[in-house]
């Protein structure tokens, strides 16, 4: 996996345009990440919020005459059987009937199991991309369903806006965050997300925390924080080192289950500076947020 320099990175987001054949799966930041309970059924009840990143994977379709779903390029680590892309579109097909088929090709910039959403955001895209290009005219609320068979994440890329989440992750309520620049570090290690929500020290029983319109979205982020962060940075020391390089530049946080961690930066210039200033080793990448999915006008709602 390689990502931009300072130099070299141009924002994604921004600049994607639906008249060609790419289809954008940006990243996206747990702002925060409480554990406030858990079901019966053993899943963790969760507060987060979400914001995109102008930075992500692209996609590329060919619409085929067949039903044959195929990933023409290799990813390492990922068999096409088991990618969240190839079985995004299956689902899809399943659920409307769907005769066509495609061609997919995944170019892939996030890390795999990063904790920035690239799996999920690449299932979004898919079922966006597709429902438009097979014309079958599935309503978000219908995607985001299909989404949530998949994985928690996925709904949100879906839904297409920055978003306070609840339940499991599919209660969104959209919200307005100020502007802000990130550095996303991503340690060269695999988080289990299983092992971390498992583990015995996990914090469950987080007050939750009730958003009003009344609300300072900037405040409540601020005296929030990432319940799994604890277990994770004892687990993974390589996530503790990033963290406290990023710390000096302010509140350095992890992201979902990990391993990314972020800081967040008033402009772009003194964001790529402290890009600019990574020891050997630390890989990361300089994104704007991103209120805005780029694809949420291809559905309605």
């Amino acid at each position: 996996m390689t990502f931009e320099s300072a130099e070299t990175h141009k924002p994604l987001a921004l600049n994607w345009i639906l008249d060609g054949p790419d289809y954008p799966a940006p990243a996206k930041l747990n702002l925060f990440l409480h554990v406030v309970g858990r079901r019966d059924d053993g899943y963790h009840l969760l507060q987060t919020a979400f914001r995109f990143l102008d930075y992500g994977d692209v996609l590329r379709f060919q619409v085929r005459r067949d039903d044959l779903i195929r990933r023409v390029n290799a990813l390492a680590g990922v068999s096409p059987d088991s990618d969240l892309v190839v079985r995004a579109a299956r689902a899809l097909q399943s659920a409307t009937g769907a005769t066509s088929g495609a061609d997919i090709e995944l170019v892939k910039r996030l890390p795999i199991g990063g904790g920035v959403g690239g799996g999920s955001s690449d299932a979004a895209t898919t079922l966006l991309a597709l429902n438009h290009l097979w014309k079958t005219k599935l309503s978000r609320h219908q995607l985001m369903e299909i989404g949530l068979s998949l994985g928690a994440d996925v709904p949100v890329f879906v839904y297409g806006k920055s978003s306070w989440a609840e339940g499991v992750g599919e209660r969104l309520q959209t919200i307005d965050i100020p502007p802000a620049w990130y550095l996303v570090l991503v340690p060269p290690v695999a988080v289990s997300t299983k092992d971390i929500f498992s583990a015995p020290n996990l914090t469950r029983n987080t007050k939750p925390i009730k958003l009003t319109p009344f609300s300072a979205i900037q405040v409540v982020l601020d005296q929030s924080q990432n319940d799994l962060e604890p277990v994770t940075v004892k687990c993974y020391p390589e996530i503790a080192n990033h963290l406290a390089w990023l710390s000096q530049f302010g509140n350095a946080r992890m992201t979902g289950s990990g391993c990314s961690v972020f800081s967040v930066f008033p402009d772009e210039l003194s964001a790529r500076n402290a890009l600019n200033l990574l020891p050997s080793g630390m890989k990361g990448f300089v994104a704007a947020g991103c209120d805005r999915h780029p694809l949420l006008e291809l559905v309605e709602s």
